[in-house]
């Protein structure tokens, strides 16, 4: 566990810790199963940005986020989930949300705040993975492998 700040009780600090993660995953929990439960609509939206095999990349795509939204939720193999999240974010923010490309601007704003969204989350994902590696004590409340 990491030293804590003077006043701050290690309980406290533990369900700070895992408030945060489940408010962090949770989004890519809901996002997973979204993806595999209503495939076939989302499959028609990543077409019309002319994704490859759309249906079978939204099935994987689920799978990515599920797997990496549990991952950081319950402490297991987070090295690994919080990459896969990265992979995920990266290539859809560009991919699927290019606000530079859109010309009606309540269009290009939306698509802006959806782009920088995955870009944000994408750079906390990675706060994660090193934080990780620099204090792989402090993941309490965790199912390590």
């Amino acid at each position: 566990m990491l030293p804590l700040q003077e006043g701050t009780s290690a309980g406290t600090a533990a369900i700070a810790w895992l408030v945060g993660r489940l408010a962090f995953s949770w989004i890519f929990i809901l996002s997973g199963i979204g993806h595999l439960t209503k495939s076939e609509s989302m499959a028609q939206y990543a077409a019309a940005f002319k994704v490859p095999q759309p249906r079978l990349a939204v099935v994987l795509s689920g799978v990515i986020v599920l797997a990496g939204g549990l991952s950081v939720l319950l402490g297991v193999y987070v090295e690994a989930g919080t990459l896969l999240l990265v992979l995920f974010l990266v290539p859809v923010a560009i991919y699927m949300h290019p606000y530079w490309g859109v010309t009606d601007p309540m269009q290009a704003a939306t698509q802006r705040a959806h782009f920088m969204k995955n870009i944000s989350l994408a750079g906390a994902a990675l706060l994660l993975w090193y934080f990780s590696h620099a204090a792989p004590g402090a993941w309490v409340y965790a199912l390590h492998p």
